[in-house]
């Protein structure tokens, strides 16, 4: 008994020093925890309630303008608003969101996935959840302030353009940046920016982009604005004046109304772009707010293909226009000498193949030289052509004058077309080159593929003697590249006297788009597609074609070049595309006429007038001068005399 008793005393002492220990640990903890949250944290919980205190909220700033070459406002912005959800809580952005879902309709799996994208951005960042908010939406807003404190409103710039998709591929779109854009911006963009997604928009997004503000406002505890504490004023993104003529384009817009091309009008001495039209085409204020994954994906499946630039990147064979290139080639080349002749009954008979002319079964067009296989467009000399050169001459010359490659214009996504050559069928096809097929690419069939704008480019240079000037789209652009190729004087003669011939000449396949007391220059070209025997079996008529017309004037040192082709007609260059290009050629010299006689124009207009015009366009308002696409812009005189298609 007295073994257990003997230690009583001391059991007492020991338990009371393991609770002061403990005491003392405790107490020790709290100090530290308290000192770290005094001296080590203070800075971040300063923060934190200084946040539930002061809001930071951006300013988002407007992107530049695009003027046309003479001011006139073609891509302006207009106010809107957005509404951000504040992600500081996330547990109460949980709780509201279904609320939040319901009350500004958005469906809450998209909203779900929206939170699910923005993850990685810290918490106190704001995202965009609607980009467009209706009156409904401001009113939901401010009549749950008190228990949904998680929306706010942010006032931005929307694009406004033109309406009905006018010139849509040049001006481009603008959309909200991917998650690969910002993780690429190294923190330039936050979720919810709009950044150029095609044309001039995203050619030139750095220059049109602006520099974001920022407001910071007390609230109170259910979100409502007390009081300012300080505003950084956004930088508006700089304004760019484009090289394009208002006037000409919406003369091309209607010239190819609903048929399925395109329309380039360039300045051969400057290398200016002076109308740009691709039809079908989207209407890019679709693309302004933010485009449903529905509609996104019916313009990507639609046939019509509205969202491919024809004008840089349809690669279509050009037809009799590249006999423009054949005919060069031949004087440059001197294969054969320029004075060969050739018999054309109507075919021609190549490696045991008969290779039809246009007027087969027609007539025939006898003995012609270069001067009249051009007026006239015989297939036939250009298959002896053909034939002498071979296909590496053919190509040699076709890429010296810029086919097969880019022109450089200022636009992305530029396509480069195809000049075929022995080595590029060896490359691609591993076969060597069968020379039946040089006698098809000689008059612009078979695998030669080019663009509108190489069209344009092309024989732009070649009627200016040489000179290639770069195409571009922004008005006093820097470092414009330009291209000299040796040709004779005897060539570019010979190949201007015969485009005049085809429209100025009896017989021209040109003749029926002919202007009185201009020199207007041109050649036609149809392309086929199917054969005729082919679409008439399949009940299609005369079959499809792509309806080529290239045209200049005047026809020493030209001014204006244009280019255009429509697609899938039953009829030929001449009948489709030929009056596109006349009555743009028409309206420059109209233009250029009112400009001498000191009339009206944007360019003399009072400043007063100018920025009415601004003004009224900013209000949803197109410029005066602007027409209906629906009605002709303007009438040009011309000589009715019965077409010879080709």
């Amino acid at each position: 008994m007295s073994y257990w008793f003997r230690n009583d005393n001391r059991l007492p002492q020991e338990r009371l020093a393991a609770a002061s220990y403990v005491i003392v640990g405790m107490i020790t903890l709290l100090l530290l925890g308290f000192w770290k949250l005094q001296v080590i944290d203070s800075d971040k919980y300063g923060v934190m309630a200084e946040r539930n205190r002061v809001r930071s909220i951006p300013i988002i700033a407007p992107r530049g303008r695009m003027l046309d070459r003479d001011g006139r406002v073609l891509v302006d912005n207009y106010p809107s608003f957005s509404v951000l959800l504040l992600r500081d809580d996330l547990p109460a952005v949980e709780k509201n969101l279904p609320a939040i879902a319901d009350g500004l309709n958005l469906s809450l799996d998209d909203l779900k996935e929206q939170l699910s994208n923005t993850g990685a951005l810290p918490k106190f960042q704001p995202i965009v959840i609607k980009p467009e908010a209706t009156q409904a939406d401001v009113a939901f807003i401010e009549s749950h302030r008190a228990d949904i404190p998680l929306l706010e409103m942010l006032m931005v710039h929307r694009r406004r353009y033109l309406p009905g998709g006018f010139m849509s591929h040049a001006s481009g779109y603008v959309g909200e940046v991917s998650e690969q854009q910002i993780e690429a911006s190294n923190g330039k963009y936050r979720p919810g920016d709009v950044a150029g997604k095609s044309g001039l928009e995203r050619q030139y997004n750095d220059m049109l982009v602006g520099t974001d503000g920022m407001r910071r406002v007390i609230v109170n505890s259910i979100g409502k604005e007390m009081g300012r504490l300080s505003q950084q004023e956004a930088i508006p993104g700089k304004q760019i004046q484009l090289t394009i003529d208002y006037d000409l384009q919406q003369v091309a817009e209607t010239g190819l109304g609903d048929k399925k091309g395109a329309v380039i009008a360039l300045d051969p001495r400057t290398g200016e772009v002076l109308a740009f039209a691709s039809h079908p085409a989207p209407d890019p204020n679709d693309f302004a707010i933010r485009v449903s994954k529905e509609e996104w994906q019916r313009l990507n499946e639609d046939p019509g293909k509205p969202l491919l630039n024809r004008v840089t990147q349809a690669q279509l064979a050009p037809g009799s226009v590249f006999k423009i290139i054949m005919a060069t080639a031949m004087l440059e080349s001197k294969t054969p000498s320029e004075n060969f002749t050739a018999f054309c009954p109507g075919y021609g008979v190549f490696y045991g193949q008969m290779h039809k002319c246009w007027v087969y079964g027609k007539k025939s067009h006898g003995v012609v030289n270069l001067h009249t296989a051009i007026v006239q467009s015989c297939d036939v000399f250009f298959y002896n052509v053909g034939q002498r050169m071979g296909i590496d001459t053919i190509a040699k010359y076709a890429k010296m004058l810029g086919l097969g490659a880019r022109t450089g214009v200022d636009m992305p996504s530029e396509e480069s077309g195809l000049v075929p050559s022995e080595d590029w069928v060896q490359r691609v096809y591993h076969h060597k080159w069968y020379p039946g097929s040089t006698i098809s690419v000689s008059i612009g069939q078979g695998s030669v593929m080019v663009t509108p704008l190489q069209v344009a480019y092309v024989i732009g240079g070649i009627v200016s003697g040489g000179e290639f000037k770069q195409p571009h789209l922004l008005k006093d652009a820097q470092n414009v590249g330009e291209k000299h190729v040796e040709l004779a004087e005897n060539t570019v003669e010979q190949v201007t006297q015969g485009m005049y011939g085809v429209i100025n000449e009896a017989g021209g396949t040109g003749n029926s788009v002919k202007l009185q007391g201009i020199e207007f220059c041109g050649k036609s070209g149809t392309a086929q597609m199917m054969s005729y025997s082919a679409a008439s079996r399949l009940g299609l008529g005369k079959g499809k074609n792509d309806g080529w017309f290239v045209g200049f004037a005047p026809r020493r040192d030209p001014e204006i070049v244009v280019a255009a082709v429509v697609e899938d007609t039953s009829e030929h260059g001449g009948t489709a595309a030929g009056p596109v290009v006349r009555d743009i050629v028409k309206a420059y010299y109209d233009k250029k006429e009112k400009k001498s006689k000191g009339q009206s124009t944007a360019q003399n207009q009072q400043p007063g007038a100018e920025q009415s015009s601004a003004n009224a366009h900013a209000a949803g308002e197109a410029p005066k001068v602007a027409q209906k696409r629906e009605g002709p812009t303007r009438v040009a005189q011309v000589v009715e005399k019965k077409q010879e298609p080709e």
